[in-house]
């Protein structure tokens, strides 16, 4: 069955968050960037770049995110990670946003949040990872690393979060998962 169709609403705070990180130079829900930026690697235990995302990570399966992996954030004060899908077909969508997680992680369990780290809105208003459920969808998990640590308050606003995200970002690393399995 899936998840709701995303309200009007929704639809316009992503439509406003693309244009202000587009603006910003970020590229955060976009596919590049303008700045010269230094390259996280990020990868993941359970699927490879350009594959299909594993069943079990999705709207159908039953354990949360996927466990990632990712190096190359010295120098950063904090890290974030974000996970979206730009589909031309349903539109972009957020489905987690997680920051100021400490510079020395350099991984993330199945189903689980840093230590210390707080978590943004989804699109869908949510606080938490919102597992994707379009089969045709091609899910982005980047990983950010900034320059400080974010002034945020869990549950943050979509919108306000991408922004910082964006204004602070180092180096910037994404593994994408083509389809769901």
């Amino acid at each position: 069955m899936g998840w709701p169709r995303k309200s009007a609403v929704a639809r316009g705070v992503v439509a406003l968050t693309t244009v202000t990180l587009a603006a910003s130079g970020c590229g955060i829900l976009g596919g590049g960037s303008p700045r010269n930026l230094d390259v996280i690697s990020v990868s993941s235990p359970r699927f490879r770049d350009g594959t299909p995302l594993p069943h079990d990570y999705s709207c159908k399966g039953g354990q949360g995110n996927p466990p990632l992996r990712w190096s190359g954030t010295s120098g950063a004060k904090s890290v974030a990670l974000v996970v979206d899908d730009n589909n031309p077909r349903t539109g972009s969508e957020v489905h987690w946003v997680v920051f100021n997680i400490d510079p020395d992680t350099t991984e993330l369990a199945e189903n689980d949040v840093p230590r210390g780290a707080r978590q943004g809105m989804t699109t869908d208003g949510k606080i938490g990872y919102a597992p994707p459920c379009e089969t045709d969808g091609s899910y982005r998990f980047t990983v950010y690393a900034l320059n400080v640590k974010l002034n945020l308050q869990q549950g943050a606003s979509l919108a306000k979060t991408l922004e910082d995200i964006a204004d602070h970002t180092i180096a910037r690393g994404r593994l994408t998962a083509s389809t769901i399995e």
